[in-house]
């Protein structure tokens, strides 16, 4: 079976838990022999990425008739590249295949984006090749390696459900004046990018083989439906969250309607647990037969959960994700502030970055524990290892989490976890504590009695050690490979049928 993949990030570009299952699940079904072709916004930074060798290939966004009679060269690099580089001078993008080991099946096909952060527009980005840097060759560029943000005339928008677009349609675009940029979930113009994403995955990917689409959230559903038509191959998309996690009930309209366009324009759906499948089907109006609850997983690595815990005094408690209302900060706060009154040898460490950051520093400082509470910025590699070797407690406040892969990571580090009912990782595991996002009294407590009795804090590791070998992305694969062939069969049925 051949898959492609449509995704927005993927380590070392994350913000969070999607590029996290993007890798998770891409490795596991790898190992189990499925081939994958992942298409992704072109982000590459040298000094970051590990898992993958990214070798590049300019290549032209409108091939010169001249010059596809001849045959494609490859950039002078070392003869493992050049046997291993396949160029197709017809795409827009370059593929990376992995030369680490680490990826058997799996190629990368990465898109020209301006993007380096997932959510956030950045002015220039460049493509890195094993030994120099190359740039793409596209229409329009002012400074090569830089890509210039793109707009589109809205009556010929992908974005806005306009499947039809024939290859000179695709490539029609016109330089926008000036750029913007924001820190917000929604910043800049990520709904352009949304758009020349679409615009140039289905121009380099309808051209590909494989037998059904695996599309990772909103931002990569107008690709796979436009994919979809152009080449009858069974959609499937995986909501790992939706508008009503990020946004509660005031959700951004344009997002709502883009998910509700995928889902139902999908052969099947996955969410990442009950309590997300719910949501699609009571708020999006999709049929449950159509959506398979797929739970995420966990690499346990002995090595990271072997780091020794710092000698220290205080006690730890850490939440760590993005800062933002989806994840329930505030809660934590008013829980910590509830905790300094009965325990003064605590500290709470918040670990990461997002639209509230200030404000809960804020908080921290209108409550009087400022000095109570570090907040140490987005963590990555190693510093997350060492900040789970310091915690004695991980707290996921969360108002609402389709899933939550962080409490699998701190379990896996040996960290007692304190959970959010509102989650989907609630659903998968017992032994962790439970608590209503709002009520940071019973929060409070929770945390003083893990901290004060030793003997239900190692109740709750050693048990939930169990939980936590059952919950691998080896089953999220397979899972997704049963989708995958469902998808097939329907498809095939639909065809045969009429």
């Amino acid at each position: 079976m051949r898959v492609l993949m449509l995704g927005w990030e993927f380590p070392p570009f994350i913000t969070g838990g999607l590029g996290t299952a993007c890798y998770g699940l891409t490795r596991a079904l790898d190992e189990q022999g499925v081939e994958i072709l992942f298409v992704l916004p072109g982000r590459s930074d040298p000094s970051a990425v590990s898992h993958l060798r990214l070798i590049s290939q300019e290549v032209k966004a409108t091939p010169d008739p001249a010059e596809q009679k001849k045959p494609a060269t490859v950039p002078e690099t070392d003869s493992a590249t050049t046997t291993q580089k396949r160029v197709d001078q017809h795409i827009d993008g370059h593929r990376t295949p992995d030369t680490t080991g680490e990826f058997q099946h799996t190629e990368f096909l990465r898109i020209p984006s301006p993007l380096l952060h997932p959510y956030q527009q950045q002015a220039e980005d460049t493509v890195v090749g094993l030994q120099t840097t190359r740039t793409f060759n596209i229409p329009g560029q002012d400074v090569p390696g830089h890509v210039i943000s793109r707009t589109f005339d809205a009556d010929k928008k992908i974005i806005n459900g306009d499947l039809d677009l024939s290859d000179e349609e695709l490539a029609e675009e016109k330089p926008k004046e000036g750029t913007s940029s924001s820190s917000g979930d929604y910043g800049g113009n990520l709904m352009e990018q949304v758009e020349a994403y679409a615009r140039f995955a289905t121009r380099a990917a309808s051209k590909e083989s494989f037998d059904v689409i695996h599309a990772h959230d909103w931002m990569t559903f107008p690709a796979g439906l436009a994919l979809a038509r152009r080449t009858g191959k069974p959609l499937v998309t995986q909501v790992h969250s939706t508008e009503f996690d990020r946004s509660g009930e005031n959700v951004n309209q344009q997002v709502y309607d883009i998910e509700r366009r995928g889902m139902h324009g999908s052969i099947k759906i996955i969410t990442v647990s009950q309590l997300t499948k719910n949501i699609v089907t009571n708020r999006y109006g999709i049929s449950p037969s159509r959506v398979s609850v797929v739970y995420n997983g966990i690499n346990v690595d002995p090595v990271a959960t072997g780091i020794s815990p710092i000698g220290r005094r205080e006690k730890i408690v850490l939440y760590m994700g993005r800062i933002t209302f989806q994840k329930g900060p505030e809660y934590f706060i008013r829980a910590a502030t509830r905790v300094l009154q009965v325990m003064k040898d605590v500290r709470f460490v918040i670990a990461g970055s997002g639209d509230m950051y200030q404000r809960c520093i804020e908080m921290a400082a209108e409550a009087g524990i400022g000095n109570k509470i570090l907040f140490t910025g987005f963590l990555r590699g190693r510093d997350i290892d060492r900040v789970f070797a310091m915690a004695n407690l991980y707290v996921m406040p969360s108002v609402s989490e389709p899933f939550g892969i962080a409490p699998l990571e701190a379990l896996s580090h040996d960290v007692p976890v304190l959970i959010s009912k509102s989650s989907g990782v609630s659903e998968v595991l017992t032994h962790a504590l439970k608590v209503d996002f709002w009520d940071t009294e019973a929060m409070a407590d929770k945390i003083v009695a893990v901290l004060k009795h030793p003997p239900l804090s190692q109740t709750l590791k050693r048990h939930a050690a169990m939980e936590v070998r059952q919950l691998t992305w080896q089953d999220a694969a397979t899972g997704c490979r049963q989708v995958y062939a469902e998808a097939i069969q329907g498809m095939n049925a639909g065809a045969m049928s009429s």
